[in-house]
């Protein structure tokens, strides 16, 4: 075999590794993000946290938590005392089902860097039979939610685990009324950091929104044809056709 061939093969071989090695690392991304999604909705919130890295962050409602103590801060201080009772784990009458959906991953070229967007359609609510009188927030409910990541990957000693978890909820809607009832702010953002608020975040996100506010939540990769980057035109309903009254 001639010696251009052999160099021929061996490049070939050299970018079949490299490309198997890129899908496996976005099936290994893929599958901690479904990962975090089945404890989530579980809520094993102590399972949710071992899936970050020491400097991980959440952004969610308006603010970001960061590092391991901010992390927990959030997932268990928050959420577990007022989801579960404080306890790691399902309870009887409580649902929060956080499908993962419609994942783009990308692997970045030093390999231990990936990026995702990808979509949550949740299902939530509180039976009849499990309700707290003295608690209005723990009262019957049942809501619609729906949101979009775009988080940020780590591989840390050969594991990908979650470097930012970026999760910003698009809309949420009453189970009896649906999304064109949906009050402004359905759910209140967060207005104070920690240590103001004892389970608040590290610092708050300006200009954070809820439907029926709409915009476009920024998109980590270009347009795959194009290559140009996706934006989006802007209408705002009343304040779009007052600014068009005054111009006629």
């Amino acid at each position: 075999m001639s010696d251009d061939r052999v160099a021929a093969l061996e490049t070939r071989l050299a970018d079949m590794e490299r490309r198997l090695q890129v899908r496996e690392n976005e099936l290994d991304v893929r599958k901690l993000q479904f990962t975090y999604g089945y404890l989530i909705d579980k809520c094993l919130y102590n399972e949710v946290i071992d899936l970050f890295t020491d400097d991980g962050k959440v952004s969610f409602f308006g603010g970001t938590w960061h590092g391991k103590d901010g992390i927990r801060r959030l997932y268990v201080e928050r959420f577990q005392k007022r989801f579960t009772h404080g306890i790691n784990g399902p309870i009887d009458g409580f649902l929060l089902d956080h499908p993962q959906l419609q994942d783009i991953v990308t692997i970045l070229p030093d390999s231990v860097t990936a990026k995702v967007r990808a979509r949550s359609t949740m299902q939530a609510g509180r039976h009849k039979d499990y309700t707290d009188p003295a608690n209005p927030a723990l009262g019957v409910r049942q809501w619609w939610e729906g949101g979009i990541y775009e988080n940020t990957y780590k591989k840390v000693d050969g594991k990908w685990r979650i470097q930012h978890l970026n999760y910003w909820p698009h809309w949420h809607a009453d189970f009896e009324t649906g999304w064109a009832y949906t009050p402004h702010e359905y759910v209140p953002f967060v207005r104070e950091t920690f240590p103001t608020d004892p389970t608040g975040p590290d610092e708050l996100i300006p200009d954070h929104w809820l439907w029926p506010t709409h915009k476009l939540f920024p998109f980590h990769f270009p347009h795959p044809i194009t290559g140009e980057e996706i934006v989006a035109q802007r209408w705002q309903g009343d304040i779009d056709r007052e600014n068009a009254a005054k111009k006629s």
